[in-house]
């Protein structure tokens, strides 16, 4: 059942937006990006499908990565990719998506014993560099604000609206630098922990701070075709929400870290 809901949700978008990987509308050097990144998305989440039934994943694992998998579908060839190039507020929106939506609930499903059961040796090298990775949250942070302030510099935000192929290189810089930072701060041991506040303490004030301008700003920075009003909602929507997300993370890191602490006391305490 859920091999057949997979390849459903990938066939689903040809027919029901503008940028689905088989629109005959598009030239094929168009298509290209968007058949492949469907090929990449698929496979992972097949993979990952085949992996559960070898390593069984704990609790909700299983159902946050299927949830993660639909929504970016959704998010990368539904209609929101098409109304995102005449929409500023709307590829916002697309963007949050990756960055505080499917990214963590890919690092709260946590894929990579499932496809390390699949691939073995093969995905090893990598997944070890990921958990090593994984131990420095501030880093990962610093990456992750680099991709965000780069794709949103006016020449390459147009470049990616303009080119499929560097459409589809902004969105996997989104989703892979994201899914590192919330994989190094949601699942950060207790020792690193402080390092995971201060990592989600500093791509708040800079997400903020993108955010507060694009909402202050008095001229378009994406072309004088785009309103300004909707640049502002674009800015609305990564500074308020994007915020709240942020801190709903660190507050979860710190419960989860007090939790410990006050089990831990407990279980020192003598009968």
């Amino acid at each position: 059942m859920p091999v057949m809901l997979c390849a459903l949700i990938l066939l689903l978008p040809a027919s029901a937006a503008a940028h689905g990987p088989f629109d005959s509308h598009l030239h094929l050097d168009e298509r290209l990006p968007l058949m492949l990144s469907a090929v990449l998305l698929g496979s992972a989440w097949l993979l990952y499908i085949i992996g559960c039934r070898k390593v069984r994943p704990h609790g909700r694992e299983a159902l946050w990565m299927h949830l993660a998998m639909v929504i970016t579908v959704f998010a990368v060839f539904g209609p929101i990719d098409d109304w995102a190039e005449t929409s500023t507020s709307l590829h916002m929106v697309q963007h949050m998506l990756f960055m505080i939506v499917i990214a963590p609930l890919w690092a709260l499903a946590r894929p990579l014993p499932q496809w390390r059961a699949v691939l073995g040796g093969w995905l090893r090298p990598l997944s070890d560099a990921l958990l090593r990775g994984g131990r420095y949250p501030v880093a990962l942070a610093m990456l992750h604000g680099a991709m965000i302030w780069i794709w949103h510099t006016p020449s390459l935000y147009m470049l990616a609206l303009e080119n499929t192929w560097w459409h589809a290189i902004e969105h996997a810089c989104f989703l892979f630098s994201a899914w590192l930072f919330w994989w190094s701060c949601l699942r950060a041991s207790p020792r690193q922990v402080p390092h995971a506040l201060m990592a989600i303490l500093l791509t708040l004030m800079h997400t903020g701070l993108l955010g507060a301008l694009l909402t202050f700003g008095n001229t378009p920075f994406y072309g004088e075709s785009r309103d300004l009003a909707d640049q502002q909602l674009a800015g609305l929507l990564m500074w308020v929400p994007g915020s709240l997300v942020y801190l709903a993370g660190a507050g979860w890191i710190s419960w989860r870290w007090l939790t410990r602490i006050w089990r831990r006391q407990a279980d020192a305490r003598p009968l």
